[in-house]
């Protein structure tokens, strides 16, 4: 009687404590917070903006287009918003003049800041040194240099 009786007992025990413990994982897993993921970005690869002034206002990005568009690297339209054909003129032109702004791609990454960088201490403005990040000094002299047109 008694193992009867014991493998009775172990064995409801067994199951109820698979039911708990599946009732316990499954809330665990229901309750455990969700971490939000974010995409990791490299500064090797950087993609395209829709539009990037870098810091310039309109009026100051439509000369910068000017200039680009009298140079003959054709910006497109002389709409004051940086997108992928003003960067992708600007890239042209800075390669052609040895500025080396790898390839054209209109993505304002290192390698075009860096040529921009080259260009703008070039030109007089103080953009600081050329490390490919646009920094407040870069943007600074890019602001300063596109006060006028070309």
């Amino acid at each position: 009687m008694r193992s009867s009786l014991t493998r009775a007992l172990v064995a409801g025990s067994a199951v109820v404590g698979i039911a708990v413990g599946g009732i316990a994982g499954a809330s665990a897993s229901v309750a455990a917070p969700q971490h939000a993921t974010k995409p990791a970005v490299s500064s090797a690869r950087v993609s395209p903006l829709a539009v990037n002034n870098l810091g310039l206002d309109t009026a100051r990005a439509k000369n910068w287009q000017s200039c680009l568009n009298a140079w003959g690297f054709n910006a497109g339209t002389e709409d004051g918003q940086l997108g992928t054909n003003s960067w992708k003129a600007a890239q042209r032109m800075l390669n052609a003049w040895g500025y080396n702004a790898g390839t054209v791609d209109g993505a304002v990454g290192p390698n075009t800041i860096r040529a921009l960088q080259k260009f703008l201490n070039a030109v007089g403005e103080n953009a600081g040194t050329a490390d490919g990040i646009a920094g407040p000094q870069t943007r600074a002299a890019f602001w300063n240099y596109n006060a006028t047109g070309c």
